[in-house]
């Protein structure tokens, strides 16, 4: 009968160890996606590709902007090992000035948490800028 324990005690702690060594892993295809120079109002979305490269499913439990400004949207489901997904990002592309968001990925990973960044620059090409030199005078108008 003790050997039967012994024997027992060391099969379940065997299996233990290696039901901990499968993790989910999350690789992305990039971690900054740069927007570039783009007019106000212009399509703000874009889209953060990722993998699932580890032995088990990834629970994507919470996505986060830096500000209201940027809205994410991530898949709810477990990704299973070796598929894709993708975190779909929406900046308020009204609000003109330089793009410096963090968006914060937090999953059952071995690294649970991943920052993603976007940047670019939002312009309003209807203004006119104050350093452009005027064509006309106001005398000649």
């Amino acid at each position: 009968m003790k050997h039967l324990i012994t024997i027992l005690c060391i099969g379940l702690i065997s299996f233990s160890v290696n039901a901990q060594e499968k993790v989910a892993k999350i690789e992305f295809k990039t971690d900054v996606i740069d927007y570039g120079t783009i007019e106000k109002g212009a399509d703000g979305v874009r889209i953060f590709e990722f993998t699932n490269t580890g032995e088990a499913p990834l629970i994507i439990t919470k996505v986060k902007s830096t500000c209201g400004c940027t809205v994410p949207s991530w898949p709810k489901d477990p990704i299973m090992p070796g598929k894709s997904g993708e975190i779909q990002v929406k900046y308020d592309t009204n609000r003109v000035n330089p793009i410096r968001k963090t968006i914060t990925v937090t999953s059952n990973a071995d690294t649970p948490n991943v920052a993603l960044k976007i940047k670019g620059l939002v312009v309003d090409s209807s203004k006119n800028s104050v350093l452009k030199k005027k064509t006309k005078s106001v005398i000649e108008q």
